[in-house]
């Protein structure tokens, strides 16, 4: 009897122990301590019930390790028949990616007819085929386990339409609706919430909405909000807003979710107006605290270009996790503000927060747009210590940064190196090449990615394509766009512009305009291209009839149609359709930003209107170099050297450093006004106290200054000085002005010279000619003329234009094709009788 009762008391209390245990280790789970529940586990001491929590655990920690331990335990105790045991087994492998581990369990209980029947675990085995890319395999046991009998549940048939955007096809999605409709099954959530997701995924907007439109239980936040983020995706953003709104007036409980979907509408819009009342919804909802809407608004401010607003935000956040941060670098880096997100960066590990793959990825871009190339290696050193430098992502911004840095050895080195290489990494490798100016290279890439059976996408067609321009060679980009034509990517926006900008650049005016006929999209990017490419290929009145159409088309033209415009127009020298287009500026109002203002004072400076260029000067809010030297240009060409000087002057007193422009409007300014020492003096200072070394326009502006004062012996001497004095153009601007000042033995030198020239042209010798016909010397004129027709030099007739009304007439010296020839010829012959009848009369008028 007492042996008995001790008995019975030793498994009581081994009862009550492992009752103990089980709870302690529910208890730690339920307190999220996975790690501290694992370390109880002891096979000796556990039962069925502890193994379903312990799997749950180190689903959780993805600890496969732990996971195998426990298996085993399970096998050796017998209880790996155990059906709840085999599930959780299966689902524990399945989420942590070991899928073979998974289908070896369940396989291994093929014969058994209870599990076969529970759709639990077909469920689980099917959507570890689908999670790990095997959909083909997924179907397949679908289909299997329907030819046992079992019909899917909710959870099977939301599994199948997860993959229909990417694998099945919405066909096969509007067959497993109609199969939800004729079986009532009608009134889950989750899988109403597939269905409408199948659909957005797929493109079918309509379908999508008129699900939504037909539930009877549209109260569940869930269903709104995938709408929400469903037409966002789908580019239409207004929708996505307004269904927000819609969502707020029906009195769905707005959850995170919701305003996170309504931000990133607001970010595709570039809505900063809504974004900023959403925010004021977010306070008013109390979400304000929460990492995830930090990090959405942060990145809806960044994205509208409301940096300044952003970083209040952040500042003034009391939490903030590796979102936040990364998302306050990553609007930095997208704004244009590296050495800021660089700064970030460095607060961010101060603050002990470690970087991950989305930070190290955003700060390598932002060493490629600085060129930091020591730091970029730094976190080279730091991915290489963390063991994440393995991913294609961080690699491709790897590749990216060394190729931005000038480092194309670095590069490649990580290319060869990379155990596989998607389209971003070749990307990555081919524009880098073609960035450091390595085309023939790139090419090599180009075809290397192609005998790898991998189809390049619009960012590689487009560095191809401007390598093509890069190295002039028009035959190659003729082959590359016949590739473009095989692969589809003709119509492709960006690879059309490109194209676009290669047959601008190779003088193909007609195949460029073709290009831009076939594009389905026309947008402003397009037109300005285009527009640019008349202008480019001397067609500006062409040009300018393509910013009327821009206009028509209703389209807002951007700085690059302005200053693209106002270049044609200062070609022409049309003032009137120049100030034209300033008034439309002014009417529309457009803003006047440093690259339109600078264009204006060009064009108004070459029309010959000073006073607007003063105007506008006067009134800009900054000035780059550009607007400093077109000033002083625009003094010195209407001959006021000392204005010109003061605004150089000023600009120095400015801080703004002058350059090798600046002293050669100078130079410019003081032959108008026939300053020769103070023309010398700006020469020598240019090279002796700001260390420019002259080019030979530099020493062109010298002797072309000398020989407007008449000091050609001064002129000939600065020649022979010069590092090169055997080039063509300093001899033609000395013979010019032997010719005015009738110097015969300095002309025929500097004809001799340039007579050795290869690239002398037939009209750098008349001045010679004239020469020796004012002075009389035929003989002279006749061997001349002899020598030039030796080399087969001939003059090319000037040219002289005239504005009238809306049209510009060209005419040439001795020609009268001109349409308006006649007119002209007669108003100069008019104009030449008044001038000596004034003459005469003011002569007359002197002798009394």
């Amino acid at each position: 009897m007492n042996i008995k009762f001790q008995t019975f008391r030793t498994l009581s209390s081994l009862v009550s122990s492992h009752a103990s245990l089980d709870s302690q280790i529910k208890s730690l789970i339920n307190q999220s301590q996975y790690l501290a529940a694992l370390k109880l586990f002891s096979p000796g001491t556990a039962s069925k019930f502890t193994f379903l929590p312990l799997l749950k655990a180190c689903t959780f920690l993805s600890s496969l390790r732990y996971g195998k331990i426990i298996h085993s335990a399970a096998i050796v105790l017998g209880l790996q028949r155990d059906p709840f045991i085999t599930t959780s087994l299966i689902n524990f492998y399945v989420k942590c990616g070991s899928l073979g581990d998974a289908i070896e369990v369940f396989d291994s209980f093929s014969e058994r007819e209870v599990l076969l029947k529970d759709v639990t675990i077909w469920n689980s085995v099917i959507d570890g085929y689908f999670r790990y890319g095997n959909p083909e395999e997924g179907v397949t046991r679908f289909r299997q386990m329907q030819s046992l009998g079992l019909r899917p549940d909710r959870y099977s048939l939301s599994i199948l339409l997860g993959i229909c955007d990417s694998f099945l096809g919405s066909p096969e999605g509007k067959q497993i609706h109609g199969y939800i409709t004729r079986n009532l099954l009608w009134g889950d959530a989750f899988l109403e919430t597939a269905l409408l997701h199948m659909y957005l995924s797929c493109g079918k907007i309509n379908e999508a909405f008129i699900v939504f439109d037909n539930l009877e239980d549209r109260s569940n936040v869930v269903l709104w909000n995938v709408m929400i983020g469903g037409f966002c995706q789908n580019g239409m953003w207004e929708h996505s807003l307004e269904l927000y709104s819609l969502a707020k007036s029906e009195n769905i409980g707005i959850v995170s979710a919701s305003f996170s979907s309504a931000l990133s509408a607001c970010c595709c819009g570039e809505c900063a107006d809504i974004g900023k009342q959403l925010h004021c919804d977010v306070i008013k909802q109390g979400f304000h605290g929460e990492p995830f809407i930090l990090t959405s608004l942060l990145t809806m401010y960044t994205k509208c270009r409301l940096v300044e607003d952003a970083e209040v935000l952040f500042i003034h956040s009391d939490e903030r996790k590796i979102e936040s941060w990364n998302a306050m670098i990553s609007g930095y880096v997208n704004n244009g503000r590296a050495s800021d997100a660089l700064e970030v960066y460095c607060q961010m590990k101060l603050t002990g927060i470690f970087p991950d793959a989305i930070t190290f990825s955003n700060i390598l871009s932002a060493c490629s747009m600085v060129r930091l190339h020591n730091f970029g290696r730094s976190i080279h050193a730091e991915l290489i210590k963390r063991s994440i430098q393995n991913t294609i992502a961080l690699q491709s911004s790897l590749l990216t940064m060394y190729s931005k840095c000038g480092s194309s050895e670095e590069a490649l080195l990580i290319f060869c190196n990379m155990a596989e290489k998607d389209v971003v990494a070749w990307g990555s490798v081919i524009s880098g090449l073609c960035h450091n100016r390595k085309y023939e290279k790139a090419l090599e890439f180009f075809k290397a990615m192609e005998d790898d059976a991998l189809k390049p996408d619009s960012e590689i067609l487009v560095s191809i394509v401007s390598s093509c321009v890069d190295m002039e060679d028009a035959n190659l980009g003729l082959v590359v766009h016949g590739f473009i034509i095989k692969s589809g990517h003709e119509l492709d926006f960006f690879v059309a512009i490109s194209l676009i900008n290669m047959y601008s650049n190779f003088s193909s005016v007609e195949m460029a305009a073709k290009i831009f006929s076939y594009m389905p999209c026309k947008n402003l990017v397009a037109w300005n291209s285009l527009m640019s490419c008349y202008s480019k290929n001397d067609l500006p009145e062409i040009s300018i009839t393509i910013f009327s159409q821009i206009v028509e088309q209703k389209l807002k033209p951007d700085s690059v149609s302005i200053t693209t415009v106002l270049g044609t127009v200062s070609v022409l020298a049309t003032l009137v359709k120049g100030k034209a287009i300033h008034g439309y500026l002014i009417r529309m109002g457009i803003p006047l930003d440093l690259q339109v203002e600078n264009a204006l004072i060009d064009m108004y400076l070459k029309c010959g209107c000073l006073k607007n260029c003063q105007a506008i000067f006067r009134n800009m809010a900054h000035r780059s170099l550009v607007t400093w030297n077109s000033m002083i240009i625009g003094y010195g060409c209407h001959g006021d050297f000392f204005k010109a000087l003061r605004i150089f002057d000023e600009m120095r007193s400015e801080g703004v450093i002058p350059d090798r422009i600046s002293f050669l409007s100078l130079i410019s300014s003081c032959r108008h006004s026939g300053l020769v020492k103070e023309g010398l003096r700006i020469f020598h200072s240019m090279r002796s106290e700001h260390g420019i070394k002259p080019r030979m326009e530099d020493y062109v502006s010298i002797v072309d200054l000398l020989g407007r004062a008449g000091h050609l012996e001064e002129a000939y001497r600065f020649i022979q000085e010069m590092p090169n004095a055997s080039h063509r153009s300093v001899w033609v601007c000395l013979l010019s002005f032997c010719q005015v000042y009738g110097n015969i033995e300095f002309g025929e030198i500097a004809a001799s010279k340039i007579l050795e020239s290869e690239s002398a042209e037939g009209s750098n010798f008349i001045p010679l000619l004239n020469l020796y016909g004012g002075a009389k010397l035929w003989d002279r004129g006749v061997n001349l003329r002899a020598s030039m027709k030796e080399k087969g030099l001939k003059k090319n007739p000037g040219c002289s234009w005239i504005e009238l009304k809306d049209s510009v007439d060209v005419f040439y010296s001795g020609d009268s094709s001109s349409q308006k020839g006649v007119q002209i010829y007669d108003a100069l012959t008019h104009l030449c009788r008044n001038m000596e009848k004034k003459v005469v009369d003011y002569e007359i008028v002197e002798a009394y």
